[in-house]
Parts: structure tokens; C-alpha cells; sequence
């Protein structure tokens, strides 16, 4: 004897496949819209005659990451970058011999799912990756109650580094081009849609720095046409103290450094590492 259901539960039924069809199509687009990974490296740093190492390291639920590390000979410290949500470490070569040059060492890495890297990212998963990295550089100073270690982070990467300030010893952070939240932005960039209410992934770097009595230093371009320049000074308004703020020049992915900003991570790292080498 064939068994069928009342229409009101068949049309229940339906109703609910088309809600999960409808969270899972909400899901797949939310996460195409943030994260734009690349897996071809095309570039590393000994094109710019930096000796490096190229290091797997694994993250706390077993995720295998690829990332570089860039020695400094009379290094003062090491700036752990977290960049931005495109691309892969390959773009951040010129980066990597800048921040190099302010005498520390540096370490760049790709979260999963970009270049080398395994998995597919996630907001929790790039908290994952960036305190997998964290504890890699921490390992460079043994047992060090407060290592000398500063966290640079670029647009999406500077909610990384704010959360990743939040739960490790670091002496400083550097945000440069950063969004005060995913919400924010979604307002931003779709501003008839209400996907700022439909969106789960937060990556809230407003909520961070409020937190954070570190040494702050953001930099923002006014020129910048992804994230809004206004999104930096409200960053800065909000961050608890101490705290610096500097207007960079261009684009969000082809901004200068000033030489306000260079004195300013000059400044920085004096204050949070101690002086240069001579």
C-alpha cells in the first residue's frame, strides 16, 4: 500500500528545500564575495635578492600552511604580516623587502586555501592560520615572556592581526587600508540590498581595537575606492589609546607610504622593539 503525505506537509516539505537551497546559495555567494584566493605563486622574494625560507607549518586543526621567512641580519624583532583577502604571498614581495628594511625580520604567510596553502578559508579558519603563525615566529625566541614581535596587517588582514592581538603577546599593531567590519562594508559596496543582516562572517576589527592597549599605528589613504577612508578614521575614533593615525596616497591595492608613514612605523618600532642597529 503506497504511503503519501498530506498536501500541507508536502508543501512543508517543499518549503524547506527551498530555504536550505536558498541559506546555501546565501553561503556560497557571501563566501565568493570575500575571499579571493590565487594558487599559483608567481613571485618570491629572492627576486628582490632577500634570502629566505620557505616554511610548512600547521595549523591547530591540522591545517598545512605555507609561509616565508625573511631573516634580518641585526634584526630588532619580527613584523608578522597578515594581508589582505586576494592573490597569495607572490603579490606581497615588494611588501616583504619594505617592511624588511626596517631592520626586523619578517614573516608572511598564506591563510588556507591561498597558494601553497591547504583547506578553504573560513573567518574562523584565518584565526586559525594567523595564530599558527604567531606561534612559529614565537618559537624563533625560545621562551620569551614577551617576545618582540609586531603584527602588520592589510584590509581583511587587518581583522586578522586585530583578533590574532587579542589573543597573543605582541608589542604592536600596524593596520593599513583596514574595514571596520564585514557588515560595514556590505553596506558599503551594496547599499540597496540588505545583505549586511543576511551575512554571517563578521571579521569586526571596530570590535577589536577597542580592546587593545598596544601601540597602535593605522594608516589610510583618503584615495582609497574599496574601503572608505571614513572606515579608517572611524577605526582610529575608536581604538583605545595609545594610538597614531596617517594618511597614506593611491588605491587600496596600490598604495604609497608616505614619509609621514615611514617615520610613524620608524617610531613604532623604536618604541615597541627599541632602536635600529647602526
Amino acid at each position: 500500500m503506497a504511503f503519501s503525505l498530506p498536501p500541507l506537509a508536502v508543501r512543508a516539505l517543499q518549503l524547506c528545500g527551498g530555504l536550505l537551497l536558498l541559506y546555501g546559495a546565501l553561503r556560497f555567494l557571501e563566501w565568493k564575495m570575500i575571499y579571493f584566493p590565487r594558487a599559483e605563486v608567481e613571485a618570491t622574494p629572492d627576486l628582490l635578492g632577500l634570502k629566505f625560507e620557505d616554511i610548512t607549518f600547521i595549523a591547530e586543526d591540522g591545517v598545512k600552511l605555507n609561509g616565508w621567512w625573511v631573516p634580518h641580519a641585526q634584526a630588532r624583532g619580527t613584523l608578522l604580516h597578515c594581508h589582505g583577502n586576494a592573490g597569495n604571498l607572490g603579490h606581497r614581495v615588494e611588501l616583504a623587502a619594505r617592511l624588511h628594511q626596517l631592520g626586523v625580520n619578517v614573516f608572511l604567510f598564506d591563510y588556507r586555501g591561498y597558494g601553497k596553502s591547504c583547506g578553504r578559508p573560513s573567518e574562523r579558519g584565518l584565526a586559525r592560520d594567523a595564530r599558527a603563525a604567531y606561534e612559529f615566529v614565537r618559537a624563533q625566541y625560545g621562551d620569551a615572556e614577551r617576545p618582540p614581535i609586531l603584527l602588520h596587517g592589510q584590509s581583511l588582514g587587518g581583522a586578522v592581526a586585530a583578533q590574532l592581538a587579542l589573543e597573543k603577546k605582541v608589542r604592536g599593531l600596524i593596520l593599513e587600508s583596514a574595514f571596520t567590519s564585514v557588515p560595514d562594508m556590505a553596506r558599503q559596496l551594496y547599499p540597496g540590498l540588505p545583505l549586511h543582516r543576511l551575512i554571517m562572517t563578521r571579521f569586526d576589527t571596530l570590535a577589536h581595537v577597542t580592546q587593545l592597549t598596544i601601540p597602535k599605528l593605522i594608516a589610510h589613504s583618503p584615495d582609497d575606492e574599496v574601503v572608505p577612508f571614513e572606515m579608517g578614521r572611524r577605526l582610529f575614533a575608536a581604538a583605545a589609546p595609545p594610538k597614531q593615525f596617517v594618511a597614506l596616497t593611491g588605491g587600496h591595492n596600490d598604495g604609497l607610504w608616505t614619509p609621514e608613514y615611514e617615520r610613524a612605523l620608524h617610531e613604532l618600532l623604536a618604541q615597541t622593539l627599541g632602536p635600529a642597529a647602526k
